[in-house]
């Protein structure tokens, strides 16, 4: 096959692809969206199969590799897609990260070994697109394993020492040069090429230790935009179309979302990789009143007898595994007249869309679920806020106090509802380490313990009535 039709194929996987990114924008048309992204991309492997480049030299060989490695991708993938819990889903999109930042990385390095091959495309300019996406991609790999470790609770703590950043830029600016120098060798040169890897590798570490487990949407973005880009200049070095353009598109829409996301929580994205955020603690002392404890069953008394309840999930519905309980409440309550709607923050979760996620897997409908600018300006008509594991973003001190880490994140305004309650494990902050003023609040009651525990004893609650 030509390389005209090899790229006209190319740009036909990307059309698709892009539309399977489209579909996947709205909860309605998103599992259209991943079929159609697995269709592109299964054009664009078999494409690759009569790139010029694989059938110029012993085809068979190029070809029994290429079978080998889908068969290998595609037992894995289907094995671990198979077993995923929908509450493990952020550790599988983390891993899945780390796996393109690592072939990105590989690709990167076997360029740089080809160096005075026969058939290998020297110029400096290849060389240097490859070893630079061989950069982006070692650390999109060892930053997504460290995001996947602190996900499963493998890795508990936050790591922070001091002149973190200088340490850092050393290593990116080392990393870089070495970059420069082995684009620039006449021949491989191992040793370099091992401290070049050596180097971004601990980068990415690095760069992910200290992240706490609220930053993770953004942190998770930031690495999915980065593996975008590390196979966009891995596309460019190979001259394959297909790459350049996927890269470029998975590049672009990462990039986007992780702005969006520290723009949601009114932080910019240097602050979440580099500031002490959540390390200074703040305590209740200057806080007016005291938190009043409730129980289940009272919660689930004033739900049955309201006329609207709007439900605010957080990690601790996910942590607890009671999106399936939320979802039978919620039936009960409509049976009864209840108009139960679902509040979203942008970053609540420990991924982007995490809440949608499980509330959709849970069979909640999608015209219940709302976003925080559309369903803000509601809160004040509505009789009951449940908010089931969130923290930081119901405090009503984002909109307050000047000198609070969250001052200026967009919240939402559970604290305007006539009465409020709120499932939670403990008496401990959220991530930003400030104590939440909506649990002080007068019309604010604590129902303490497991969520899905306590959900349960709310059904059970509401049968009995």
């Amino acid at each position: 096959m030509g390389s005209l039709l090899v790229n006209i194929g190319y740009f036909i996987a990307a059309i698709v692809f892009i539309y399977s990114l489209k579909s996947m924008s709205h909860p309605s048309t998103a599992r259209k969206g991943i079929h159609y992204g697995g269709l592109a991309m299964v054009l664009a492997v078999v494409i690759t199969i009569f790139h010029p480049a694989i059938t110029h030299h012993a085809f068979l060989t190029n070809l029994l590799l290429i079978v080998i490695a889908i068969g290998i991708g595609f037992v894995i993938a289907k094995r671990s897609a198979l077993k995923v819990e929908m509450t493990d889903m952020p550790q599988m999109i983390a891993i899945y990260n780390g796996v393109g930042g690592g072939a990105a990385a590989i690709i990167g390095a076997i360029a740089l070994l080809q160096i005075g091959m026969p058939d290998a495309n020297d110029s400096s300019r290849t060389l240097l697109l490859a070893a630079l996406g061989g950069f982006i991609g070692a650390v999109s790999f060892t930053g997504s394993i460290v995001a996947w470790a602190k996900l499963d609770g493998r890795m508990t703590s936050t790591i922070r020492y001091k002149n973190r950043n200088i340490v850092n830029l050393f290593l990116f600016g080392f990393a870089l040069l070495l970059a420069i120098l082995l684009a620039s060798e006449p021949a491989p040169h191992y040793f370099m090429l091992f401290l070049f890897f050596a180097f971004t590798l601990a980068l990415g570490v690095l760069i992910a230790i200290p992240i706490g487990g609220a930053d993770m949407p953004v942190i998770i973005s930031l690495f999915n935009a980065l593996t975008g880009i590390a196979v966009a200049f891995e596309g460019i070095a190979l001259d394959n179309g297909g790459l350049i353009i996927a890269g470029t598109v998975v590049g672009a829409a990462g990039t986007l979302l992780t702005l969006l996301m520290a723009k949601a929580m009114n932080r910019s994205l240097s602050n979440v990789l580099f500031s002490n955020f959540g390390e200074s603690k703040s305590e209740a002392g200057d806080i007016e009143g005291s938190m009043t404890e409730s129980d289940a069953a009272n919660a689930a008394m004033t739900m049955a007898y309201a006329d609207r309840v709007i439900i605010v999930p957080g990690y601790g519905l996910a942590a607890a595994q009671a999106q399936h309980k939320v979802a039978e409440l919620v039936k009960i309550l409509e049976s009864r007249g209840v108009d139960v709607r679902f509040a979203i923050h942008p970053v609540a979760g420990r991924m982007p869309g995490h809440m949608n996620v499980l509330l959709a897997e849970s069979g909640i409908p999608y015209e219940s679920i709302f976003d925080l600018d559309e369903i803000n300006d509601e809160f004040k008509d509505t009789d009951v806020v449940l908010v089931i594991g969130a923290n930081d973003v119901v405090n009503p001190v984002a909109r307050t106090d000047k000198s609070s880490p969250i001052y200026g994140m967009p919240i939402l305004n559970a604290d305007q509802a006539k009465q409020v309650f709120v499932i939670k494990r403990g008496q401990g902050s959220g991530f930003s380490g400030i104590e939440n003023h909506l649990f002080y609040l007068d019309n604010t009651d604590m129902v303490y313990g497991d969520a899905q525990k306590v959900v349960n004893e709310m059904i059970t609650t509401l049968k009995s009535l």
